[in-house]
């Protein structure tokens, strides 16, 4: 596979249709450390895209 090719074939298994970024999970830990999670207790979070596995 030339450079590049597997990420676009696997990208078409997420159901956001693009990998993930740097940012995707620092947006996670933002939300994360703000009050507006002040509820939220014991939690697994996936920063996945929808990720599918068949």
């Amino acid at each position: 596979m030339a450079k590049g090719e597997a990420i676009k074939k696997y990208a078409g298994d997420i159901l956001l249709g693009r990998v993930s970024v740097p940012e995707d999970v620092a947006n996670l830990v933002s939300f994360l450390s703000s009050e507006d999670s002040d509820y939220i207790t014991g939690q697994t979070m996936l920063v996945d895209g929808g990720m599918q596995f068949s």
